[in-house]
């Protein structure tokens, strides 16, 4: 009876019922990977996690050496926060996820969803947490997946600028990911990284993860004005850390 309720409620919100432990090699749907707690994945995607975490990690620092300062503020806060980070290159995402997992913090990568038009990229993002947004509209599934994992203490992954710069000026900002963590209250943490941008054999790379920043830091009191300076504060950090690590490390500068 619960469950009934459960799932009915949940039907009546537009959200996805609880899913509970998945199965181990057959029966997952792409949503069900979506839709439930990182926690309940199956031993088989906990298993690939590992292994993927722990290849990219070494693969990664003797290819791209890499450090994370400050790195305290991302691994030993276990609350649901919303990281948002500039965006130079592909192994961006690898270098925040393998931290995290190796602290033991579940964190989503939520991605355009034109990468699931390659079947191995979808399949191997569901299998590592990742859901898709559409990014051409308001996406309210994404919205509610993002806020039910933020509940759950799960952490979001965006990137505002929704694709990699490789010029400042060629940077678009895309909004989002403020109302995401309006709904669950969840902090937005701000990161930037230097060095990732023409990548070569043994460049060096430095990330440097900010504070949270909470909403009852914010001036606006109407909840439709706190999304918007969130959606403000939140990328003015981003960018005001990444050009401090541009003065702290000029040779890393593109």
């Amino acid at each position: 009876m619960a469950t009934e309720e459960t799932e009915s409620t949940a039907a009546k919100k537009g959200e996805a019922a609880p899913k509970g432990k998945l199965h181990a090699f057959a029966g997952n749907s792409y949503d069900d990977y979506y839709d439930s707690a990182m926690s309940d994945f199956p031993w088989t995607a906990r298993v690939l996690m590992n292994i993927v975490v722990y290849a990219c990690y070494a693969f990664t620092k003797i290819v791209w050496p890499w450090k994370i300062e400050n790195a305290e503020l991302l691994v030993n806060d276990k609350r649901g926060r919303v990281i948002i980070s500039n965006h130079e290159s592909m192994v961006d995402p690898v270098l925040l996820v393998v931290t995290c997992w190796r602290a033991g913090i579940h964190l989503r990568i939520v991605y355009k969803s034109e990468f699931d038009k390659v079947a191995i990229a979808r399949w191997l993002f569901s299998r590592v947490g990742g859901f898709p947004v559409n990014r051409g509209a308001t996406d309210m599934k994404a919205v509610r997946r993002a806020r039910a994992a933020l509940q759950r203490g799960e952490c979001l992954l965006i990137y505002p600028e929704g694709t990699r710069v490789k010029n400042d000026a060629d940077a678009q900002v895309h909004g989002g990911y403020a109302l995401m963590a309006q709904l669950a209250k969840a902090p937005v943490q701000p990161i930037a990284m230097v060095g990732a941008r023409f990548l070569k054999f043994r460049s060096r790379i430095v990330v440097r993860a900010g504070e949270p920043i909470e909403w009852s830091e914010l001036q606006s009191k109407k909840r439709k004005e706190q999304v918007a300076e969130m959606e403000r504060r939140g990328m003015d950090e981003v960018y005001a850390i990444r050009e401090e690590l541009r003065r702290a490390y000029p040779e890393l500068k593109e």
